[in-house]
This record gives C-alpha cells, structure tokens and sequence, in this order.
C-alpha cells in the first residue's frame, strides 16, 4: 500500500510494495526534486517582500490577517491572492504560522523560530544568505555542472567570464550583497563557537581572522574577550568596507602571500572555497604566522558524514555543491580529508568539536 499525510514529503511505501507502488513513490520523488527551487523562490519572495518584518512589527509579534500584511508591503496595489498563495505554500513549509480565530473571520497569519531568522534586522537573521545565494548572478552557475563534468573548469567562471572573487571585486552591488550574506552567517556561527569552545581563546594574546569579510566575527571574540587584539584579514576590496571595532585592526592582502603574525588564526568558511593544493598554502602560511609550541589555528567549516543524522548533515552535502557552483573547486570535506590537509599544511594533530550549527571547529596544532 501506498500512503502518505497532507506534510509527509515523500510517499510511503509499505515493505511488499509492488512495481506499480514502486514507481508511484519514484514518480512522486522526481517531481519533488525537480521543483525543488520552488522553496527557495518562496523564502526569497518572503525576505524581499519583508514578510516576518511585517507580521514582527504590526502585530508586535502576534498573528495578523493577510490584508493587514498586504496593506504593509511597499506597494501601491500589492496582489493579494498571489500573496495568499505565496502564503499558503511557506505554511505548508512550517515557515510561517496560519490558524483561523476563534470567533471566525480572517485567517491570522504568525511567526515561527524558522521565519524569525527571516527577519531583515534580527541580531541572527539568514535574510541576506537568502537574498545572495538566489541572486541570479549566483544561480547561473549551476547549469553550468553538465560542462564542469565534461570539460572541467570553474562553474562560476563558466557562467560569468570571470571567478567569483574577481566579479565581486568588480561588481560593488553584488560584493554588498555577498559582504551582507557573509556578515549575517559569521554572526550565527560566531556565537555557536563562543557557546562550545569558551576555554579555546582565554590564552590567545592576538587572533587573526584570516577571510574575516568586514570583521563581524573577530569583533564578536574581542567583546567576549577585551584581552585579545583582533585583526581581520582580508582582500583590500572588503576591508575597504569593514566598519570600526573597538580592539580591532584591519588589515588587506592575500592570504595566499603571506598572514599576519598571532598567537593563533581563526578561519570561518574559507578553506572549504578552495582546492586541496590551495588549502595547503594557505595553511602552510598559517603554520609560518603563528609559534610552533604555543600556536593554533581555529578552522570553522564543515565536515561531512554521509551516514550522519543530526540536523545539518543533509545540508552539508548540499554545500558541497554550492561549493561546485561558486568557487574555484572549493569542495566540503569529510574528517579523513581534513586530517590529510592538515598535515600537508604542517598541523599534525587536530580535534573536531561539535557546535550548534552548520559548521564544526577544527582545532589543529603544528607539533
């Protein structure tokens, strides 16, 4: 037999299924992935028409009626059944709340932990990850994987004459937007570090934030700890637009060239943009920033288990192929490839440490 609820996302099949049900549930999974980036549109939709901001500030947090979200969005004339309909799919998608009042009238439309992180001014909000990773500059590459597994190359490059670095450089709307993107993940990821690895940074007398984007995160460990002087190291085209911490310094180059000198280097997201080979000098310019007996390097990225359960796995070979789609043959990696890394790069010795989040701390030491 084949069945399934109003929210199941897949068919059910029952362990004597025939062909016939077989190929029901295999129908039934094609169709879901195909229109798989429906979901994506969907929430894009929501953050530009600033949804969970409306519901968040006209009722104060309570569930308001469809109207009442219609009369606030930036519009003269907005459409209210496709408005309604945008509604009903990201309901089904548990993004937002929908429940008829008691005494009747028009359904209340509320806010759940999901749509929340939609918020365009919530301290952790997804809201610009969301605006970047459907921009169309970064959806482009992605027809580009049939080529890539032909021919090689860059996806990116592919699809835009140029990789992503050099576009940003020379785009200043589209580096706002992916400065944007990366400053609001840094702060999720920031404080999933500070709330697991408390006792990692109380010996640190100066910490490089190495692809520190505009120094959100390195700003966020010097508040926790005044003692640190924090430098966020970055290309001079980001730098240029890094507001000013109290106990931070700024600093442009190429990791690629050399690192400025600290007790110990932090990187968020950054190995996992580059090949193994480019990896390898980056680490091996980490190994030559910091001391051999004393020195660490603080790796925040993401490590794949493709048997693994928790709530991020999935998503963590899904970024693999972001990675496909956006850097220069970035890729995620499982521990066995981190571990071979880190010692190519001149860190022998590692642990991983599980944090509330996407990604996990890799801390690794040169002896």
């Amino acid at each position: 037999m084949v069945g399934g609820g109003e929210n199941d996302d897949v068919l059910k099949v029952s362990p004597d299924a025939d062909e016939a049900e077989l190929m029901l549930q295999g129908q039934a999974e094609i169709w879901r992935h195909m229109l798989a980036f429906a979901d994506s549109m969907a929430l894009k939709c929501a953050v530009e028409l600033r949804i969970a901001d409306i519901i968040h500030s006209h009722g104060h947090g309570r569930p308001i009626t469809l109207s009442q979200i219609a009369t606030c969005i930036d519009s003269q004339s907005p459409d209210t059944a496709y408005l309604a309909r945008i509604m009903r799919f990201l309901v089904h998608a548990k993004i937002f709340t929908a429940a008829a009042p008691p005494g009747g009238g028009e359904t209340l439309y509320g806010l759940t932990p999901a749509s929340k992180l939609l918020l365009r001014d919530g301290h952790l909000t997804l809201a610009p990850m969301i605006l970047m990773e459907n921009h169309p500059s970064l959806t482009a590459p992605w027809h580009c994987f049939a080529a890539c597994v032909k021919e090689g190359g860059i996806a990116f490059e592919k699809a835009h004459g140029r990789q992503i670095w050099d576009f940003a450089s020379g785009n200043p709307e589209f580096n706002k937007i992916f400065n944007d993107a990366m400053a609001c993940t840094a702060k999720i990821s920031i404080k999933a570090v500070m709330a697991a690895y408390k006792d990692g940074f109380g010996s640190i007398g100066t910490l490089v934030d190495v692809g520190g984007g505009t120094g959100g995160a390195v700003a966020e460990v010097v508040k926790a700890y005044p003692h640190i002087k924090g430098i966020n190291f970055d290309l001079p085209h980001v730098v240029a637009m890094a507001p000013a911490y109290d106990g931070v310094s700024h600093v442009g180059g190429d990791m690629f060239d050399s690192i400025p000198c600290a007790d110990a280097i932090f990187m968020k997201w950054i190995l996992h943009d580059w090949n193994d080979d480019d990896c390898i000098k980056i680490l091996k310019n980490c190994r030559k920033a910091i001391l051999e007996k004393t020195g660490k390097i603080i790796i925040v990225d993401a490590v794949i288990r493709p048997d693994g359960d928790d709530p991020f796995d999935k998503t963590r070979m899904v970024f693999d192929l972001v990675m496909m789609a956006h850097a220069s043959h970035g890729k995620e990696r499982t521990e066995i490839e981190w571990k071979k890394l880190l010692e190519e790069g001149g860190f022998p010795r590692y642990r991983i440490i599980q944090i509330p989040t996407l990604q996990m701390i890799i801390e690794a030491y040169p002896v």
